[in-house]
């Protein structure tokens, strides 16, 4: 191998030069072109190894036509939900040698459409996590967005991947799993009014028999969780199921604050198996919700959609399906004099 240029920076010239081939070849072989000999593009590689030879991403992206960029769309990035599904979905853009724009609409569910399409236009593809958003706007904006994969939403005939999560089934296992205490008076904290999921627990709790389950408009932010206190206590119930995990937290900071006990008094679950939910006191009882993996199978699915020539991508829904993790902020119900 020749000397290093004396340049601070090596160029493609100089892999060429040095590893004896055009600079066409090395463009190939760095964009990862399965059109180069095996035996010449290790040689390649050596030499820009060994050069420290770092591409010109603009100037690569421009060759291909491409960012090698995805945006990640999402009503709310402070929900540590969220941060899984990234988590998994950068990581696995990242084997292939793409990164990750995040566009967080702050829960504001009208501007979700607008930001989505400015998030497409400085990337490759677009992951839109949309639990919020109408139907309607959804028809409009899904055209304009492909190459793109749905998360949190099934909507027939999208033509496209969608990925959500059986809500119901973890409603019924966390009802399944109170009424084996003994609870048969339950709070539910409702989400946001907007919420596809939302409806989706409502629906689930409507069809659960065996308990009585009592509706408080509430939210999806640790402070609608604290603020529900108030109310759950004055509903005389044993056991609250909230939105979410975050919600839970709240509402467990604010019955710490008011000296009642968890579970003694009132049992508490949640839903998602947020990283904090194990290490609150008590431990929060929960559905886990499989984001992480979420994140992996759509950039699977881009993947596919991003490669020359790929085969027609199904885009029936394929539902993850919760578990249930039992802690300890459940307990049998109090007995009522």
């Amino acid at each position: 191998m020749g000397r290093r240029p004396s340049r601070d920076r090596a160029t493609i010239g100089d892999v060429a030069t040095e590893a004896k081939v055009s600079r066409a070849t090395v463009s190939r072989v760095m964009n990862g072109l399965a059109t180069v000999d095996p035996a010449i593009a290790e040689r390649v590689r050596a030499t820009a190894v060994a050069l420290d030879y770092r591409p010109n991403q603009v100037a690569r992206s421009l060759a291909l036509g491409r960012t090698q960029t995805i945006g990640y769309v999402v009503p709310d990035l402070t929900n540590p939900s969220f941060h899984s599904g990234l988590r998994g979905l950068s990581r696995a853009a990242a084997e292939q040698g793409y990164r990750v724009l995040v566009a967080d609409s702050a829960e504001h569910a009208d501007e979700e459409p607008g930001l989505a399409l400015d998030t497409r236009r400085r990337c490759d593809a677009v992951v839109l996590v949309a639990p919020r958003m109408s139907e309607s706007d959804l028809a409009r904006l899904l055209p304009d967005l492909q190459p793109a994969v749905l998360l949190n939403r099934v909507v027939a005939g999208a033509g496209l991947p969608q990925l959500d999560v059986d809500w119901a089934s973890g409603i019924r296992d966390l009802v399944r799993h109170l009424s084996g205490l003994g609870h048969r008076r339950i709070a539910y904290l409702q989400g946001p009014v907007a919420s596809r999921s939302n409806t989706a627990r409502e629906l689930a709790l409507a069809a659960a028999t065996g308990v009585e389950v009592i509706k408080i408009r509430c939210g999806a932010m640790f402070p609608d969780g604290h603020a529900a206190a108030g109310q759950v206590l004055d509903s005389g119930v044993s056991a609250v199921i909230a939105f979410n995990d975050v919600v839970a937290l709240g509402l467990l900071g604010a019955l710490h604050e008011l000296g009642t006990d968890v579970p003694g008094a009132l049992s508490v679950v949640g839903f998602d198996d947020i990283p904090f939910a194990a290490y609150t006191w008590p431990p929060l009882t929960t559905a886990w919700v499989p984001q992480e993996e979420m994140g992996r199978l759509a950039w699977q699915r881009l993947s596919a959609l991003l490669t020359p020539g790929h085969p027609v991508v199904d885009d029936a829904p394929v539902l993850l399906r919760p578990r249930l993790v039992v802690r300890g902020s459940t307990g049998r119900a109090p007995l009522r004099v």
